[in-house]
């Protein structure tokens, strides 16, 4: 899904490609293709600068998921199936090319990704078991290691593969305008605050079935992960209700209406709303207390490449404290490492949105996959809410 379109962070890997080192083509190299915006220039000079070889950094900023993700499968040329069919409404699926090899080391994936990916061999496992072969493994929590140990299917499995190393997240908050809102006297804590009186034609919600469906199941007290949404009593009239206070849908613009007070309130990813916080200050987000959903960029490694120690050098690298802090405050994400990230790394309206509050956190779920048949039952009753 894209989560990240709007207004991307000004310190971060902005550079068509950005090289560090210099030297002939036997020069050993680590090349990676990244989410642009996802690791700031000044992490990357850090590593080089500490690696006790020479060495060639190659790393080139791509401007969204889908196009990383479309880049794997452009390696690989895996024909179109019908248990492709699902993902084609993302992704276009291009044929009739000659087979390529991948030429990166690592690339970024989103963890909405994940199971596509592992499914049609595009990329490699990153170890075999959860061993020591990276060595800051031991210090992420077991929901990170859980949300990335995986069988062959791309299914959870706690005797699976380790298939990625997420590097930052984010989580689906509630953004507002404060002082429309304080005029109808309150703000938003939590999802059932859509339903408000005076919110008729005022918010706009994303063009996603897991995410509008998802928030209404928290509001009931169910699962975004629900797979058969039949047996949830009043769930489509929730979604007609919440529909009545929708003025329109969109996964990318969705914040400008906002800044310009056509609606008073969105539902948006924390990676396209942090970055404008501090410019608007009639702005204002919050993060759902009955939980939220919840996304991870990801080191994966494509499927062919050779793997070699500095790609896990360079995960390594991430992990440290020191570099996750760095990550997280200079691109307003959080970090699946501990950070001790305080009031005066960050700008006042960041702070409840980046030091997670855990009791949230814990109630908060990521988008896992579902099957065919409840993917079907999302999109069904997504189209028929929204007519």
């Amino acid at each position: 899904m894209d989560r990240r379109s709007f207004l991307l962070g000004t310190s971060t890997l902005a550079l068509s490609q950005l090289l560090f080192g210099c030297g002939g083509n036997k020069q050993t190299q680590l090349k990676v293709q990244l989410l642009k915006g996802s690791i700031p220039s000044q992490v990357v000079n850090q590593f080089h600068k500490g690696l006790q070889q020479r060495v060639q950094l190659k790393f080139a900023p791509v401007e969204r998921i889908q196009d990383l993700f479309q880049q794997l499968q452009n390696w690989q040329q895996k024909p179109k199936t019908s248990d492709e069919q699902g993902w084609s409404r993302f992704i276009p699926f291009r044929q009739g090319q000659g087979q390529k090899t991948a030429d990166t080391d690592l690339v970024t994936l989103g963890d909405y990704w994940l199971k596509a990916a592992i499914e049609q061999k595009l990329i490699q496992p990153l170890q075999e078991v959860q061993g020591n072969q990276l060595k800051q493994w031991s210090t992420l929590d077991e929901r990170w290691k859980q949300l990335v140990t995986r069988n062959e299917q791309g299914i959870l499995d706690t005797q699976g593969k380790v298939w990625g190393a997420p590097y930052r997240w984010g989580s689906t908050v509630i953004v507002y305008n404060r002082d429309k809102l304080q005029k109808l006297g309150w703000t938003p804590k939590d999802w059932s605050d859509l339903w408000r009186d005076g919110m008729q034609q005022r918010i706009s919600l994303l063009n996603q079935p897991r995410e509008v469906i998802g928030l209404v199941l928290k509001k009931l007290g169910k699962s975004y992960n629900t797979d058969n949404l039949d047996q949830v009593p009043d769930l489509e009239k929730e979604l007609q209700l919440l529909n009545q206070q929708v003025k329109f849908y969109s996964s990318n613009n969705y914040l400008e209406p906002l800044i310009m007070e056509d609606t008073w309130l969105a539902v948006g990813w924390s990676s396209d709303v942090l970055p404008i916080l501090g410019r608007y200050p009639q702005l204002a987000a919050v993060i759902p207390q009955s939980g939220t959903a919840i996304w991870a960029d990801l080191w994966v490694r494509p499927a062919g490449i050779t793997k070699d120690s500095l790609s896990d050098q360079w995960i390594d690298f991430c992990w440290q404290p020191s570099t996750a802090k760095q990550i997280s405050v200079l691109t307003k994400t959080n970090s699946p490492i501990s950070t001790n990230i305080t009031a005066s790394d960050i700008q006042e309206p960041l702070c409840s949105l980046l030091q997670s509050d855990r009791n949230i956190f814990n109630k908060s779920e990521f988008l896992l996959p579902l099957p065919p048949s409840a993917i079907k039952q999302y999109e069904s009753l997504f189209a028929k809410i929204k007519v």
